[in-house]
């Protein structure tokens, strides 16, 4: 039969606890016994707070700065650790949480009014940083100066212009490493591509790192024995090797640590992200620059100089205006966030919420240029009610923070490189960000196009108030005299301008004698030899489209760059154009 069970309370009515019925009384709680006495007590407190806050130190290394959020955090911390000892070492005797308040405030008086006055600075600070109270100051952070972009911008040899990012250095770099046996199995590449300008040259510079910790310990006394430099003009990757090596990196550990070996030199100080680089003699440095706090406690961040470190021997100096071999203090995040403020509350809070007039922002990335020694951050600024085009453009010098905003409404950076895309879209090429230059007086997109295998593949050139005029070419001289005869025949210059501004584009003529034809990344070229001639002309049908045209017999003008070198007796030469006899040269 199915198992039941009744549960009936009265049954119980007569059970109790005890012989006599009744509940047995609690045992009172055995008191807990303090450690020594009063004095003893504090040392106790004070000595394990103390090793616990240089512990903390040492591992997260705050800064001691009233200005920095860290700051509260360890001071906090440090007053929790000290009421946890005194209430350990004092035998507490106190019952729920009055008791725990009154035991605090009789024990832990001074750790518990530095509580109360930390939480009060805090606020005070908080709202005196606050932006809707000090959005003036917010828009001040960076100052503007509007410029004419073709009158300020020259115009630069294309064997000048940068054509890798950070990407492609990479790759350039490990693979470059990879060729080292002595250095391939014990180090690894930092992977922070720093752009400067060294002798004049476009380069991105990176240190060496461990592979991992037991390689640092077998090769620690040695230090990190070279750096990486890839000349962004000619993709050239070097290894630069050091008679001594480096000893104070962010691959470092315990006190050659970069960030600790600051923290103990310059412990009030508050640091930016290191970024390495190399003076015009090429020894290392870490630049370290100095943030500091300009609005109420907390807003208004600012850059305040920088402390170079030696790389090597950890030497370090700090310059309020710093030499002028170094090239970035100012990140680009800092500049770009320092000119958000500017574009939504130079007209006010109220204004940046509702109306929004002259509300601007700037645009999804940026890119660097070497202009006269320094390397610049150029970015896009668009409306805060549109990003469909840009209305404008800042440069912003990295080491300097000089902004110059320029008026010239046009594509935005993402429309451009969507346009260059389309351009060979049976490649299925990316754009990277692109470049702005001053091409003929016209502001210029520049980019290269990578495939799938992540390597440079083609460049293009997009004109930014027309980014329907867009060229592209193999060799940035190509895409560059591509461009210009694209900008000629649209009316924007005249032809004493077609000509590329590295001054290596040359015309010659002569009768085609052979014609071959090959797919290369999809792409149909034409290689020709002319008469008396041994080397063979390219042309790439996706720039060159007459050149289903050619035929043998014909006789040709065409245009070919060889980046300033002679026209050579065999091998090949990409050429950039032609003309037939008769017809008349491109205006």
């Amino acid at each position: 039969m199915p198992f039941s069970f009744q549960f009936n309370p009265g049954d119980f009515q007569g059970f109790q606890f005890g012989s006599n019925g009744e509940t047995p009384p609690k045992r009172p709680r055995k008191p807990r016994k303090p450690i020594g006495n009063a004095f003893t007590r504090t040392l106790i407190n004070l000595a394990v707070t103390l090793v616990f806050g240089l512990v903390y130190f040492y591992a997260e290394l705050p800064a001691i700065n009233l200005h920095a959020e860290e700051f509260y955090v360890f001071v906090f911390l440090l007053c929790a650790v000290y009421c946890v000892c005194a209430v350990i070492t004092s035998g507490f005797q106190g019952e729920g949480i009055k008791g725990y308040v009154g035991f605090l405030k009789k024990q832990c008086t001074v750790p518990f009014l530095a509580f109360i006055a930390l939480i009060a600075v805090i606020a005070v600070g908080s709202i005196a940083s606050w932006v809707v109270l000090r959005a003036d100051a917010y828009s001040k952070l960076l100052p503007i100066e509007s410029g004419d972009f073709t009158t300020e911008i020259e115009e630069i040899s294309y064997d000048q212009i940068p054509m890798l990012d950070a990407s492609s250095a990479s790759r350039l770099g490990s693979r470059k490493l990879g060729e080292l046996s002595d250095m391939v199995s014990q180090f690894e590449i930092l992977p922070t591509y720093n752009q400067i300008n060294y002798q004049g040259r476009p380069v991105r510079v990176t240190s060496l790192a461990y592979g991992d910790l037991i390689k640092w310990f077998t090769n620690r006394s040695q230090g990190l024995p070279a750096y990486i430099i890839i000349d962004m003009v000619t993709q050239e990757a070097n290894v630069v090797r050091l008679e001594e090596g480096m000893k104070y990196t962010t691959a470092e550990h315990f006190g050659r640590n970069l960030y600790r070996h600051l923290r103990f030199h310059y412990p009030t100080m508050m640091f930016d992200e290191p970024v390495f680089e190399i003076d015009e003699e090429g020894t290392p440095y870490w630049v370290c620059s100095r943030i500091v706090k300009t609005i109420g406690l907390f807003g208004g961040t600012d850059i305040q100089g920088a402390v170079l470190v030696n790389a090597i021997t950890g030497e370090s100096t700090y310059y309020e205006e710093v030499p002028g071999w170094v090239d970035r203090v100012y990140s680009s995040d800092i500049i770009m966030e320092q000119y958000d403020y500017y574009g939504m509350y130079h007209n006010g809070f109220l204004n940046s919420m509702f109306g929004q007039r002259d509300v601007t922002l700037t645009t999804d990335g940026w890119n660097y240029i070497a202009i006269n020694d320094d390397v610049y951050m150029y970015t896009g600024v668009t409306s805060v009610t549109s990003d469909q085009s840009n209305i404008g453009f800042i440069l912003s010098n990295q080491r300097t923070k000089e902004t110059h905003f320029y008026s010239i409404a046009g594509a935005t950076e993402t429309s451009a490189m969507e346009s260059a895309q389309s351009q060979v879209q049976q490649m299925r090429y990316s754009a990277t960000f692109p470049l702005l230059l001053n091409i003929a007086d016209q502001p210029t997109y520049f980019m290269a196009l990578k495939g799938d295998d992540g390597l440079v593949k083609m460049y293009a050139m997009v004109n930014v108030e027309q980014y329907q005029i867009v060229e592209t070419g193999q060799t940035v001289a190509a895409c560059e005299s591509n461009y210009r005869q694209a900008l000629a025949h649209a009316g924007l210059i005249g032809a004493g301008q077609a000509g590329v501004s590295g001054g290596s584009v040359r015309t010659q003529d002569g009768i085609i004698a052979e014609i071959r034809t090959a797919v290369i990344d999809g792409n149909t070229h034409f290689y020709v030899r002319l008469e008396n001639g041994i080397g063979f002309l390219d042309f790439n049908a996706a720039q060159t489209p007459r050149a289903v045209l050619l035929d043998v017999g014909d006789h040709i003008w065409y245009d070919y760059s060889l980046d300033g070198a002679e026209f050579p007796e065999n091998g090949l030469v990409a050429a950039s154009g032609f003309r037939f006899e008769g017809e008349e040269p491109a205006a």
